[in-house]
């Protein structure tokens, strides 16, 4: 599967982290919803980390179509509320 990082590019991941990557989109909806900013960031930046070192980055220069699309590492809580449907990130 393609993962897109808003404003860095795609990584492919195999769907078998999922399960994985799904514990940590759970605590970010957790966050979101009690509004904790501080723990937010973190869970983000975890997430994003946790792709990053899990995906294999595709080349700039290649665009397919993506599968996920996570926030921008920088990305408000507010932007990212605009961004989740009722399954999260990472649909389940």
């Amino acid at each position: 599967m393609v993962v897109r990082i808003m404003g860095e590019g795609q990584v492919r991941l195999a769907k078998s982290h999922l399960t994985e990557l799904d514990t940590l989109d759970d605590e970010l909806l957790a966050e979101m919803e009690n509004g904790d900013g501080p723990a937010f960031r973190r869970t983000l930046q975890s997430l994003l980390t946790k792709v990053r070192d899990l995906g294999t980055p595709l080349p700039p220069d290649t665009l397919q179509p993506s599968d996920l699309i996570l926030p921008s590492p920088d990305a408000t809580l507010d932007e990212v509320r605009d961004l989740l449907s009722d399954d999260g990130l990472i649909p389940g």
